[in-house]
């Protein structure tokens, strides 16, 4: 990702980020205050940062050269005690006892082998610990895109694993099912998931810079999951 659309995203994301995103999160979440929080595949920080504000000891796991740089000069200008790490999340070093909560927000969709991140990121709890993760909403991924070209949505293909080309990089298609399953696996209790839409209000005071955003408001663009460590 370039520097400048690192520093687009400041203070708290993008559109469907400040929007659909981080209230879902930050309502699953609860009061962070004085509780140890891992952003795991933090990007460019701007979710740890929010985090720190309200309270939170966190540390932010990103393994590109970067984003880890640019969250280390923010960290030096800002003072907010968070740690970040350069590391990979299926190979994440020793980050010391259980964290209260981790999230994994828009990242185990970019990650090939994903199922070693979402076990090292359940790993990382104190027992009863919070897992919340986001993904684009594998059935409605292209949501924006073709309800642009259509007018509607429409949807080819489901259920087999396939790659989608992004800007800045690759992203992989999954199956709800492949997520979750892999969740009971890691023996961890279900307690929400969300499918955020967006407010109307808001699509409409966007539409004129946005064509086809009201498709936001029909259907889900995003998938939020809070599960509980065993």
């Amino acid at each position: 990702m370039p520097r400048e659309a690192m520093e687009a995203m400041e203070p708290d994301g993008d559109f469907a980020k400040r929007h659909l995103i981080n209230p879902v999160l930050l309502r699953m979440l609860g009061d962070v205050r004085g509780r140890r929080v891992l952003d795991a595949g933090c990007g460019q920080g701007y979710f740890s940062r929010m985090l720190a504000t309200r309270g939170a000891h966190v540390a932010g796991v990103e393994p590109t050269d970067a984003m880890f740089t640019y969250n280390q000069e923010k960290e030096l200008a800002l003072q907010q005690g968070i740690h970040y790490i350069q590391a990979d999340l299926t190979r994440l070093p020793d980050l010391g006892s259980g964290y209260d909560a981790v999230v994994c927000s828009m990242v185990l969709p970019a990650i090939p082998d994903w199922k070693p991140a979402m076990r090292a990121c359940v790993q990382a709890l104190r027992p009863g610990g919070l897992f919340l993760f986001s993904v684009n909403h594998p059935a409605f991924e292209q949501l924006l895109a073709t309800w642009r070209k259509h007018g509607e949505y429409r949807l080819r293909r489901y259920l087999e694993e396939y790659e989608i080309r992004l800007t800045h990089a690759t992203d992989f298609h999954r199956p709800i099912s492949a997520y979750l399953n892999e969740l009971a696996a890691l023996g961890c209790r279900l307690r929400e998931i969300a499918e955020p839409g967006l407010e109307p209000d808001i699509a409409r005071e966007t539409a004129d810079t946005e064509p086809g955003i009201e498709s936001y408001v029909h259907l889900p663009n995003f998938l939020i999951v809070a599960a509980e460590h065993p």
